[in-house]
């Protein structure tokens, strides 16, 4: 198209009509026989993108004294794991206060839902610390050593240990090692990993099945997801864990 100063633009009048650059001095659709000038028009404003806003997804959050709502709850004092059986939400706060502690709700889902009394600010934060624990555990693995002639105490104690290990989400390395004539009996070296075996299956799953290589026997579990894990055996108390801290490191020795 020509301008009205006689240069030729690049682009049709169509297209200057559309997108609105007409400039000052453009000969457009004349009047009367005069060309009528055009003025400039802003050009159009494209839609701004919509941003989303980062969704942070909040921690259930865990019901605590007023907040409960079940009308009847199952009751367990929290420093002593004693089930005061089920009661009436009122009640059951009422022991609460007694004790100046407070009545957290911890299975929600169960019928009725089961609470337990405890200071709820040592309660979170336990917590927080398990979670961090079983975060940093992930993909790391542990160790426990049995002897064929191992006694029942002392397997008992070793089946706890790794019970915790898997509760806390380490991969469990099991480790039999044969010492002298031991190695004519290895049937009883297989036998022991099977008991071992049968007796985690409900904290973890096998890797790696028993397999001997050299003078010894290993066996490599894992832990099952945390909704499926059941402990057979009574939780370790803080003095038996660092007994067999100990006794880990002795052995480490030999």
């Amino acid at each position: 198209m020509r301008l009205e100063d006689g240069r030729t633009s690049q682009c049709s009048a169509g297209a200057a009509m559309k997108y609105g650059v007409m400039g000052a001095g453009y000969a457009g659709a004349r009047r009367g026989g005069k060309p009528v000038r055009q003025y400039n028009r802003p050009l159009p404003l494209l839609p701004r993108a919509r941003l989303k806003r980062t969704q942070f997804i909040q921690p259930q959050s865990i019901r605590v004294d007023g907040r409960i709502r079940a009308r009847e709850v199952r009751v367990i004092l929290g420093a002593t794991n004693e089930q005061l059986g089920v009661m009436k939400l009122p009640d059951a706060l009422r022991k609460a206060q007694s004790l100046g502690l407070n009545l957290v709700e911890v299975a929600p889902n169960a019928t009725p839902p089961v609470c337990r009394i405890v200071d709820f600010g040592k309660y979170r934060y336990e917590l927080s610390k398990q979670d961090k624990e079983k975060k940093n555990a992930a993909g790391k693995l542990k160790e426990i050593k049995f002897r064929v002639n191992i006694d029942d105490h002392d397997y008992l104690t070793k089946v706890r240990r790794s019970e915790e290990f898997l509760d806390k989400g380490y991969k469990l390395k099991i480790h039999l090692q044969f010492r002298g004539r031991e190695m004519a009996h290895q049937e009883l070296g297989m036998a022991l990993m099977q008991r071992v075996k049968a007796d985690l299956n409900t904290m973890a799953h096998v890797e790696m099945e028993p397999k001997l290589v050299g003078k010894s026997i290993g066996m490599t579990l894992s832990p099952l997801p945390t909704a499926k894990r059941k402990r057979r055996f009574l939780p370790m108390g803080d003095e038996e864990l660092h007994a067999e801290d100990a006794d880990d490191n002795d052995e480490a020795e030999e």
